[in-house]
């Protein structure tokens, strides 16, 4: 059992234990540690952030703790997620830290930790660094002058590796675009990237003050790039969250294109050019059933990993598949990259789409998803759920009502103290009332 990394690394409220100062520079000196074990010397580690006011003290203190252990560190400052770990591979770092809560608010923030491949780190290496924080004494290293400034070649290389992503060049020349880049990472960069593919863009959530990252914007709240599609004119929008690492968009009508989607129209247009290795898709237990139903009409099997691009990337290797992702919008392309990039997944949609001949609603127009229903409910306490004597009998009454017709997933967050419940069906009215039942069963019981 985890107790400090959930499944996108040690996230909180900034200031707050576990993302209090000592517990950050202690992290930084143990994850120094780690690495010279495993390395033979000291680690050269780079590190990113978000938008958030607590980036750089955070920044600092990561610093503090990988000085103490001789660790040599470089500063890429404000960067996506997927750029940091870009970074981290062709740099020839042997690891990065990003401080990011992707798409939470902006009183909390994260840790997230990349190897020298790019990919988040083993479970195995989370495990010995907490179990160094948490259980070995390691003191407090104190704070410590920080070194390097910002490196902006960095960022800049990250960008022009975006621009070689897809040809040929202005393939985007014509189109009319939104861009919601969630007051994050993104906001100098995902404009300048659209606009080098010929895109005509049109940019929303591109001024961060430190507190409005995710505010009222970005991929978890479409609502504000919708009405501007629609009110402009454009061809269609692409919203994504703080650190960058998940795309989702909206069609000219202002609908949602998410993950499912943009995996559909992506494992087509690879199985077509020969590329889907294994003729394979990863998506997630959160994946809607018509994904599974539509990508096997065209002989494409769909491997279903736990919830985090994490997981599903280890279900890639597992599987050898080179294209996986979430409802979300994280999607990896492996013969790109082992992250999920919000960027490159908006630019390769599309390409799909233009390779196609098609705009994005006549693909939204093609597909009738399952009904679903999501709920969130926040609790007070982390019992395992099938093993609760009330939760673990109401889950499997539910389970056999909906046999055969429908499905329950029923999970903990791993960012937040949440209970997130999926049902899905072929019953509109019978997903509601399970979902419904199961969020008060729930909420009574273990609810914060």
């Amino acid at each position: 059992m985890k107790r400090l990394f959930g499944t996108d690394g040690i996230r909180g409220i900034a200031g707050e234990s576990p993302l209090d100062p000592p517990t950050v520079r202690r992290f930084g000196a143990s994850l120094a540690a780690v690495l010279a074990r495993s390395l033979g010397r000291a680690p050269h580690v780079v590190l990113g952030r978000d938008t958030r006011e607590s980036g750089p003290w955070l920044r600092d203190a990561v610093a503090a703790g990988l000085l103490s252990e001789g660790a040599a560190v470089t500063d890429a400052g404000v960067i996506t997620t997927p750029g940091l770990a870009r970074t981290v591979a062709a740099g020839g770092f042997d690891a990065g830290v990003m401080i990011s809560a992707s798409h939470n608010p902006f009183e909390d923030n994260g840790l997230k930790v990349f190897g020298p491949d790019g990919a988040k780190l083993s479970d195995a290496l989370e495990a010995e660094i907490e179990a160094s924080i948490l259980d070995a004494g390691l003191p407090d290293p104190g704070p410590r002058v920080r070194g390097r400034e910002e490196d902006p070649a960095l960022v800049r290389g990250y960008v022009r590796w975006l621009e070689q992503a897809v040809t040929p060049a202005g393939f985007l020349r014509g189109l009319r675009i939104g861009l919601d880049c969630a007051n994050g990472a993104a906001s100098a960069i995902a404009p300048e990237v659209f606009r080098f593919h010929g895109a005509e863009v049109v940019p929303l959530g591109v001024a961060p003050d430190g507190r409005n990252i995710n505010l009222g914007c970005g991929s978890l709240e479409t609502g504000a790039l919708a009405r501007l599609v629609r009110e402009r004119g454009l061809d269609l929008g692409i919203a994504f969250d703080g650190d960058a690492d998940r795309a989702l968009a909206v069609d000219r009508k202002g609908r949602l294109c998410d993950g499912d989607h943009i995996l559909f129209v992506s494992a087509l247009r690879m199985r077509r050019e020969g590329r889907l290795r294994g003729d394979q898709v990863v998506g997630t237990v959160m994946s809607n059933f018509w994904l599974e139903r539509r990508l096997g009409e065209h002989g494409i099997r769909l491997h279903r990993a736990p919830v985090g691009d994490k997981y599903v990337l280890e279900r890639m290797l597992s599987e050898d598949a080179v294209l996986g992702g979430e409802p979300s919008g994280h999607v990896i392309f492996r013969e790109r990259s082992v992250a999920g990039d919000g960027l490159l997944t908006g630019l390769l949609l599309l390409d799909a789409l233009a390779r196609d001949g098609k705009r994005l609603e006549e693909l939204l127009d093609s597909i009738v998803p399952f009904p679903q229903t999501l709920l969130n409910v926040r609790v007070a306490s982390r019992p395992d759920l099938r093993s609760h004597p009330v939760i673990g009998e109401a889950l499997a009454r539910s389970e056999e009502s909906l046999a055969g017709s429908g499905r329950v997933v029923v999970r903990y967050s791993g960012t937040e103290p949440v209970v997130r419940i999926m049902v899905e069906g072929t019953d509109p009215a019978a997903v509601e009332r399970h979902a419904r039942d199961l969020a008060e069963l729930i909420r009574r019981e273990i609810g914060g």
